[in-house]
């Protein structure tokens, strides 16, 4: 199957649908039909429509998506905070990763956040266990800052499987 992809921004009426794509990306059965599941480490949702919905309407965040035709296959959180924006909450349809989805929706992210916003910094966090995952980010400019963080805990929405759960920052100049 061929994939046309199209970048765009999301709107309020893709909340719903948006919520389902990251939580079979990120946690459950289906996510571990792709490489970037998280279903071992914690349980619960990744994300709900309600976040969505802010993260949609909030000043200095947008939600780029990434459709085929017309199908939602893929989306990621772009916040700026001074000069840099951080990506977070990238996912791709887990029947479809490993085509170069993710790859292609972190460039077009890196370039509407350009075209939004001035902007000299790219940042994300990413679970350190992730080895994989932050080798992904690294092929692609990503550089690792050493800087950890305790991953939080949301009880409303997800709770850790394992214990000691750590995030570290990484980092790309946008230049």
């Amino acid at each position: 199957m061929i994939l046309e992809l199209y970048f765009g921004k999301a709107e309020l009426e893709d909340a719903e649908r948006l919520a389902a794509l990251v939580n079979s990306a990120y946690r459950g059965e289906t996510s571990k039909q792709g490489w970037t599941t998280e279903a071992d480490l914690l349980e619960g949702l990744r994300t709900d429509a309600a976040e969505l919905v802010q993260l949609i309407t909030s000043h200095d965040s947008m939600i780029l998506i990434c459709r085929n035709n017309a199908e939602l296959i893929g989306s990621v959180h772009l916040q700026k905070t001074e000069q840099q924006v951080y990506l977070g909450m990238l996912a791709v349809q887990p029947s479809l990763q490993g085509r170069g989805v993710g790859k292609q929706l972190l460039q077009a992210a890196e370039l509407a956040a350009q075209q939004t916003w001035t902007v000299n910094k790219f940042v994300m966090a990413v679970i350190t266990t992730r080895h994989e995952l932050i080798a992904f980010y690294e092929r692609r400019g990503y550089q690792r800052t050493g800087i950890i963080k305790a991953f939080p805990v949301n009880p409303a929405l997800w709770m850790p499987k394992v214990e000691g759960l750590q995030l570290e920052l990484l980092e790309k100049n946008s230049n």
